[in-house]
């Protein structure tokens, strides 16, 4: 049940969303120096300033953005490992998660790559660890599947396959979605392979 008390709150946490997410597309297209709080502001229908009853200022909002999608991208891959019936399958749906991020939230991508060094250094750091966290979940599963590929090579082979997927800004909106999902799909999985005969 719904009371009054909840709707400021769910207002609030609804309002974050919606600049976060202006402010990805922002920085994406015009870089993080390019944005002013205003712009972001402006993009979401308040004024610049009504920001700061969310957000410190504009690197705190960019912090925010990449430890919001970084700890997302952990928590699904610990999702899946806990419930996936065997490293053959966890490895499919492992792919499924980063094929879905990177096909519906080709923003994210862009801002991550460009602008992760304009994040202060506290936030930088537990950015770097929950990533470090994800790739662990990807290597673990490879492990299990391939024993005699020493741990560095898989490493290495998880990082080549989020670079390959990762390339989607550069190709969104080239095929449907339909037909994109089931072509990078394919093309991580025969990767994966080359890399650890």
């Amino acid at each position: 049940m719904t009371t009054a008390s909840d709707t400021p709150t769910r207002s609030r946490r609804n309002r974050r969303a919606e600049i976060l997410e202006a402010a990805a597309r922002l920085f994406a297209a015009r870089g993080f120096h390019g944005v002013s709080i205003e712009d972001i502001g402006g993009a979401v229908g308040v004024s610049g300033p009504a920001l700061y009853r969310h957000f410190d200022g504009k690197e705190a909002l960019l912090a925010e953005l990449l430890l919001d999608v970084s700890s997302r991208l952990r928590e699904s891959a610990a999702r899946v490992v806990t419930v996936a019936a065997g490293p053959d399958e966890t490895l499919d749906a492992l792919l499924d998660v980063q094929i879905a991020f990177t096909t519906e939230q080709p923003a994210l991508i862009t801002v991550h790559d460009r602008e992760l060094g304009n994040v202060p250094e506290p936030a930088r750091r537990q950015i770097r660890r929950l990533q470090r966290l994800y790739v662990e979940e990807w290597v673990t599963v490879l492990a299990e599947l391939h024993p005699a590929c020493p741990a560095a090579r898989l490493r290495a082979a998880t990082h080549a396959v989020f670079g390959l997927l990762n390339s989607t800004p550069h190709s969104a909106g080239e095929l449907p979605a339909q037909d994109m999902r089931p072509m990078l799909h394919a093309m991580a999985r025969a990767a994966i392979a080359a890399s650890v005969r």
